[in-house]
Formats: C-alpha cells, structure tokens, sequence
C-alpha cells in the first residue's frame, strides 16, 4: 500500500473545480487492461485526488492515477490504482450487480446544465455497472450503455481502461466540447472510503456543480444510425386445472415461442425514436415477495424492463405521474426522446392489452382489469441557467368502451441559493368511466368525493387536481424539507402510481451532521420528522412525530441508528390514540465475504383491516455471503406479528423467507438459483436461470419457474404441497448497431 509522508501531507492541497485539457490520440488504445498502447501517451493525466468521503477533502490514504483521453470514436479513461493487491475486493459477477468492491468511476454532464448525468464504474475484474443521474429523481440503476472496460489486478494494486464510444451518449452538436467531468475511485475496508479528482464541497447542494471540467474534444459527434434488436422466446407453461382443488389434475399446455423485434433510430445527433412489436416484457426474475397483510393500497415494484428503463429520468416527476407498470402487457410500444441543449422531451405511446386500472380511495386503493387501452404519454423540460428546471407531463389513457384518464401536470424546481430550493408541481386530471359491470363488479357501494360517485364503472365523469410544494435546505451539517402536498377527492390518473386521494399532508424533515474528529465514529446525525394527514372534510386521519439518531462508525463499514416515534391514526371511523413505535437497525460489510443488515421494530399500531390496536412486532434481516469471488448468496428473512392490545387475539402473523444464489462462471456465463417462501399466502417458489451475455442487450436466457402452495386448511401436513404452476421458458436476442 502507498502511505504518504508528513511532508507530503504538509503540501497537499485540494482543488475545487478543477480543469483538463486533454488531447486526440493518434494511436489505437486496445481496451485489455494493459495500458501499455502508445495510445497512452499523449494522454492527459488528472492528479491530486481527494479524500472527499468520510474526509473531508483530505490526502488520500492510498495514491490514485488517471489518465483521460480521445478519438474520433471514443472517449478513454484509464486507472491506475495504487494498494497492496492481497486486500483489494473483488467480485466476478454480471454487469451492474458487484456490491462492496473496489471500483472506479466515470461522471459525464456532457451538457453541463445539472440536469442529468453518466455514471459509469469498473471494478477490478473489469465488471460493469453504469446508472443516468437526474436531479429529479437521482440514479436510475435499470440505465445500461454500451462501453468497453477491462482491469487487471497488479503488483501494486489494480488498473481500468475504458472506452466509451460517442455513439452512445448525447452531447451538444457542436465543434468544440466541453463537459462537466469527475473520476472517482472506491475504496471499501473498513472504513468505505471515496477518493475523487475534484474536492468535494458539502454547502453546494448541486452535485454536478462540484465536477471538474474536461475541455478539448473537437469534431466528435453524437451517435446516429440504426439499432435492430431481434428476439426470440420460447416457452411452455402448466397449471393445476382447478385452483381450488388440490386433488384435480396438473395440466401442461403445448410448447409455444413468439418472435419480437425493437429498433431504435438517431433522427439527428440529439433526438431517438424507438420502437417494438410484440415485445417480451416478461421479466427474467421475478419480483420480490413483500409483506401486505397491513397496507391497504397497491403495491409498488421497480421497473426492470428494458424498453421502459431507457430514457426513463425524462418521464419522471415529482408526483409519480407515470408508473410505467402501468403499462402492463403492450402488443407495440413506440418512444421518442430527446436532449437539445437545455430542453429534454420524451413522447410514448402503447397498446396495452391487459390494463392495471387503480381506484385510489381515501383509505384504500383498489385494481381491476378492464381490458385493453391505448397509453400516450409526453413529457418536456428545460433547465434554466444552472440546477434549475421547469416542465410539463401530459398523459392519456383510452380504454376499450370509452373510458378515459387525462392528466396535466407543470412542476419546477427554482434554485434560491447555494443551500436552498423550492420544488412543485401541479396536476389536474379528468376521467370517464365506461359501463362496465363486469369489471367492477362489487363496487357498487364504494363512494368517494362526498359521496358523490362510485367507485364502480357505472359511466361517471369528473375532475380533479394535485399539487406538492417543499421547501428544501441541503448544507454541510444543517438540512432540512418542508414539504406540503394535497390531492383531490376525484383526482385519478391512470397511467401513474396515487394509491390515495381525499388527504391533505404537511411534513417537516430536519437532520445535523456531526463530524467527529476522534472516537470510533465518522458520523453521528440526530434526525426529526413529523407529519399530519386531513382529508377535504377536514378529519385527521393521523398526526405522527418521530425522532431518530443514526451513526457512521469507523470499522466494518458499520452504521447503526435508532428511531422513536408516537403518534395517533383514524381508519374507517375508528381512532387509534397512543400509538408508538421505536426501531433499531444496523449493517456493514464485516470483511470481504461478509455484510449484513438487521432491523427490529416494536411498538403499538393500527391492525388496520380488523381494525384493531395490535402489539406489533417485526424483523427483517439479510446477508450477502460470496465464500468466492464469483459466488454470491443472498438470504433475507421478513416477519410481522400482531397480536390484540387488550385479549392477545393474534391479529396476523408470518413471514417471507428468500434467498439468491448467483454463480459467474466468467465475465458472460452465470446461473441463478432464487428460492422463496410465503408464510402468508403458504406458497414456495422456485426459480433456476442460466444465462449467457454478449453485452447489455445481446443475451440468451434458459430457466423455469416452480410455484408450489398448500391448498388445503391444514398446513402442517406435507402430503398438502401441490406444484399448481410452473413455466420453462428461453430467450435468444442479439443487438444489431449500424
């Protein structure tokens, strides 16, 4: 390892902002993790990293050389990392899943404006992962991009190259570039330690406004051209012929495959169209199982579909006005997207033939499937000098019959100063409903807005708005948000994701920063939060207030906090006074092949389907286990217990048990192994896949799935467990780019 001298220390001085001027290379670089191309040579060196977390802007404890680069085809970075190799975590796994390992960085503000951003990582066994920023939404881990990398593990410690072809990003269409610019290196002991080119200044709430600035690229130009991405899935499912009865027959249907093609097309260096035809948008995992037994809205899950990933921070507001689950099952998808200096806009359009449609309620939300519809979607907006934006979403949904949802939304988000913000946004909607019995059948008697309307399809026309307005201080030691939001009792979008209506909610959210210079921690940030609910009858439906102290210690990656908080609750009619729950969490990374997080709640809350006041217990807790480098294993355990405050009724308990095995044979062949438990729903699934990936989007899948459930009242005997589903299925697609 390279220790640095106190003389050294003596002399060492942070930049803020710092600049390269960096020059075209007239000799090929082979991306192999060599650094030994002539290439090299003329390669501007970037030096003087930082210590930018947990020091603050320090030397660093281990020496860091990059090297920046270009062609008329690629942008180069190279590493070189300084550290005793023996202690250098590593992980052989597929692209963007290393968790804990040594890694470097790439961020790219190709249009300086704050807005969005690259970000792009390698780790020692030149694995990828790469997410899009936004200043709206944060990262998007679902972004992938087509890059080369390569590392090697050295003598001295470990070395990164990669290029990442103009073909791939959006830049200005202009002769000379010059792009925000900040290289980063990760280094996890015990202790998660980041080392970056440009000094980190914590009172500057804009995170790309802190980067450094790579000036000298000339006569590139953003990628144009022709991507074709062919696929083909095969599949073969069964199923017991009657659910209900675990005695009836399992029956297989016959093999079948579906042939989809997406293409994607550069109208100009800043505008993409893309677009599909009978997609496979089923996904290759299945989405973790979580506990609902006491919520009374839909859940939300994250997107892994590709065609909705890309693109998708120009989609999102503030109110989640888009969910693109909501687009469920599209026969044709169609997008165009695009950055033009300081304006992004984004149009979508689909034919959904199996439509999710959410009732929100004031107390609860509910899903029907009316059948097919047609979703259009656009979103615009532009950024105002620096990290500031304004825009508009408009978003259309037109079911079969003559049903509607529109929604029209205008958000901003004004920069007041260095530290502090105001962010907004507006939405009115309108919806028609369609005579449709049959699928709202049951929801006659479900009234909302006053009782004003049904919540059944019974041809009903109405409106409402949404607005959301916080107040936002982000500083070195002192943050905090105010944040008052309100949403109609006849508010509906359809193509978003608002499990409720009828409330009006102010919060307040305050958190100090202390850095200790001694002791055994890094941080300690004591916390408050305090929120209150009305509907638009003005009843309280609840008034909580909370507070919490968190710590950062200076081993084994260790954080650790506490939280309490009281508060009182009303659901359907019933108050419930005295409520309190207080948590304890913990986790980190004990060494290489071991990190945990554990979570342990107890308190008194609502029971809210009984209704009744329950003591209320639960626990979650998870490991990642990676006995080898290229073997990961994934346990996690989530349990809930209520019981009556008052006659020890047990009101409901289980649990959910799931573990991941991930197996990388090398940087394209892995196979994994997910098994489930539900307590709840007493349900076990089992889920093998073996892939082999090319790149990003050139990859072949084979696996199955296995859903077993115990159909009978006597769980305890396990002559009960039927197999009631299970599925064989492959996909081949390859990326064809012109």
């Amino acid at each position: 390892m390279i220790y640095l001298t106190a003389s050294a220390l003596a002399t060492f001085q942070p930049i803020f902002n710092p600049k390269l001027e960096i020059r075209k290379t007239e000799k090929a670089i082979k991306i192999d993790g060599d650094l030994g191309d002539p290439g090299w040579k003329n390669a501007s060196q970037a030096a003087n990293f930082v210590e930018s977390y947990p020091g603050d802007n320090i030397e660093p404890i281990v020496k860091t050389e990059a090297y920046v680069a270009y062609d008329d085809d690629n942008l180069y970075v190279a590493f070189i990392c300084y550290d005793d190799p023996s202690r250098i975590r590593a992980t052989m796994c597929q692209r963007d899943q290393f968790y804990s390992d040594d890694a470097v960085g790439l961020l790219l503000d190709t249009y300086t404006d704050a807005a969005w951003a690259y970000e792009l990582y390698v780790n020692p066994y030149g694995i990828q992962k790469d997410y899009l920023w936004s200043s709206i939404s944060g990262e998007d881990g679902g972004f992938d991009l087509v890059w080369q990398s390569a590392a090697r593990v050295t003598e001295s410690g470990y070395q990164v190259e990669m290029a990442i072809p103009f073909a791939s990003l959006r830049f200005p269409n202009k002769d000379v570039q010059s792009w925000r610019v900040n290289l980063l290196r990760e280094h996890p002991r015990d202790s998660y330690r980041q080392f970056t080119w440009a000094a980190n200044n914590r009172d500057e709430k804009c995170w790309p406004c802190k980067w450094g600035t790579v000036n000298g690229i000339e006569n590139v130009h953003p990628g144009k051209g022709f991507e074709i991405l062919p696929s083909f899935v095969g599949y073969q499912s069964g199923q017991l012929s009657d659910a209900q009865d675990p005695v009836s027959p399992f029956e297989n249907d016959n093999p079948d495959g579906e042939l989809s093609i997406g293409g994607k097309y550069s109208v100009s260096s800043n505008m993409t169209m893309e677009g599909t035809y009978n997609p496979d948008f089923s996904q290759i995992e299945s989405d973790a199982a979580q506990i609902d037994v006491n919520t009374t809205i839909a859940l939300q899950y994250p997107e892994r579909r590709p065609f909705f990933q890309e693109g998708s921070d120009i989609f999102r507001t503030i109110f989640n006005a888009f969910y693109t689950r909501t687009v469920n099952a599209p026969k044709f998808a169609a997008k165009l997207t695009g950055r033009m200096n300081q304006t992004s806009v984004g149009f979508l359009s689909a034919l959904d033939e199996k439509t999710p449609y959410l009732i929100p309620l004031e107390e609860r939300s509910i899903i029907v499937s009316p059948g097919k519809s047609y979703v259009n979607i656009l979103r615009a907006s532009r950024t105002i000098h620096e990290d500031n934006h304004l825009g508009f979403i408009v978003t259309d949904r037109r079911i079969d019959g003559g049903a509607s949802g529109t929604v029209f939304g205008i958000d901003g988000d004004i920069r007041l100063s260095q530290n502090y913000s105001i962010v907004g946004q507006y939405l009115t909607t309108h919806t028609n409903e369609t005579i449709d019995s049959v699928s709202s059948a049951g929801l006659e008697d479900i009234l909302f807005d006053h009782n004003r309307h049904t919540a059944a399809f019974d041809g009903e026309s109405y409106s409402g708005d949404a607005f959301i307005t916080q107040f936002r201080r982000r500083a070195r030691h002192l943050s905090f948000t105010i944040d008052y939001n309100q949403v109609a009792p006849s508010y509906r979008t359809e193509t978003g994701y608002d499990p409720w209506n009828d409330y009006r909610n102010l919060s307040v959210y305050s958190n100090y920063t202390f850095y200790p210079g001694s002791g055994i921690f890094q941080r300690i940030t004591p916390q408050f939060y305090a929120d209150s609910r009305w509907n638009f009858a003005n009843d309280r439906k609840w008034a909580h207030a909370s507070a919490a102290l968190t710590g950062q210690l200076k081993f084994a990656q260790t954080e650790i906090g506490t939280q309490y908080s009281r508060g009182s609750e009303r659901w359907w009619g019933v108050d419930f006074n005295d409520l309190w729950n207080i948590n304890f969490f913990c986790g980190g990374q004990l060494n290489n092949q071991i990190g945990y997080f554990l979570s342990f709640d107890r308190g008194q809350e609502p029971a809210v389907w009984i209704p009744a006041k329950g003591d209320q217990t639960s626990l979650y807790a998870s490991l990642d286990l990676k006995p080898v480098d290229r073997l990961i294993i994934e346990p996690d355990f989530n349990f809930a217990r209520s019981t009556h405050v008052r006659t020890g009724e047990r009101l409901f308990n289980g649990f959910i048990t799931r573990t991941r095995i991930r197996f990388q044979a090398n940087r394209e062949l892995s196979v994994r192994f997910v098994v489930q438990f539900n307590d709840f729903d007493k349900r076990w699934e089992f889920d093998p896949l073996l892939t082999y990936r090319l790149s990003s989007f050139s990859v072949f899948y084979i696996g199955s799935t296995y859903d077993y459930s115990n159909l009978t009242m006597n769980p305890g005997d396990p002559s009960n467990w039927r197999l009631y589903s299970r599925q064989f299925f492959m996909k081949l697609q390859y990326l064809f780019r012109t």
